[in-house]
């Protein structure tokens, strides 16, 4: 796969739609030191352009016009590069927070420029999967939020002991495989959602979500087997600039 973005059939109907997409921009980037001292991590280069683009250009390809960014640290860098979004192919408008709120907190501060059912994505990570499918599972189910999951597997650094009451071994995992699905930060959602997030105060999307599930909201979880790439730290964003820089010379 290269790192350009498929077109889905359900382009049309996102577009008729109007969709709108929320990205979360304003992270400080703390664990990419010293890249992010000079830019915020959503405008770290990934070979030939920053990763935000390939966000936008992806949003855009799939007939998402109207791009909303929360941002904050070195917001101008992203500003001065995107403007009005027009070279993208895409209409963007700015909600700048002058101190860090988290995740749901960015969100917060969106809540004015959104009107009916919008994307929420983060702005460090990479995505590439067809996101009209999850729309239209958003939709079946009448939900209030939607999180896109992806089946992950890792291995424990170390083994497992299993013990009785007694303290008597009773097995011995080594290193054992953990399987389960996680959440790639890519979300839809009907505007009453926001109702879960505070104003003006530091808030994670989880707690966000666990509120939600306390209210007995509408919360569920679509698959995707496309790509996702987290841009974390400094090793995950050293292993993707390879990716792309090696994806490039594919291209070219």
């Amino acid at each position: 796969m290269h790192n350009t973005c498929v077109i889905y059939s359900g382009v049309v109907e996102l577009v008729k739609n109007r969709l709108k997409a929320v990205i979360l921009a304003g992270g400080l980037g703390t664990r990419l030191r010293p890249y992010t001292l000079f830019l915020p991590k959503p405008m770290l280069p990934l070979a030939d352009k920053p990763l935000l683009q390939y966000t936008i250009e992806w949003l855009s390809s799939h007939g998402v016009k109207d791009v909303l960014i929360s941002v904050s640290y070195l917001r101008k860098s992203i500003e001065d590069y995107f403007q009005d979004g027009e070279e993208f192919g895409v209409n963007i408008t700015y909600f700048k927070s002058g101190t860090p709120l988290g995740t749901a907190g960015q969100l917060k501060e969106v809540e004015v420029g959104i009107d009916s059912t919008f994307l929420c994505v983060y702005g460090d990570s990479f995505y590439n999967f067809d996101l009209s499918s999850a729309v239209k599972f958003h939709k079946s189910k009448k939900a209030l939020a939607t999180m896109v999951l992806k089946k992950y597997k890792t291995s424990m650094k170390y083994g497992f002991i299993d013990i009785d009451s007694s303290g008597a071994v009773k097995d011995w995992s080594e290193k054992p495989d953990i399987e389960g699905f996680i959440n790639i930060g890519c979300y839809i959602m009907e505007p009453l959602f926001l109702r879960r997030i505070p104003k003006k105060k530091m808030f994670g999307m989880d707690i966000a979500f666990k509120n939600a599930l306390e209210q007995k909201d509408r919360i569920y979880g679509y698959v995707t087997d496309g790509e996702f790439i987290d841009i974390g730290d400094m090793a995950s964003y050293e292993d993707a600039n390879s990716l792309f820089t090696s994806r490039l010379g594919k291209i070219l």
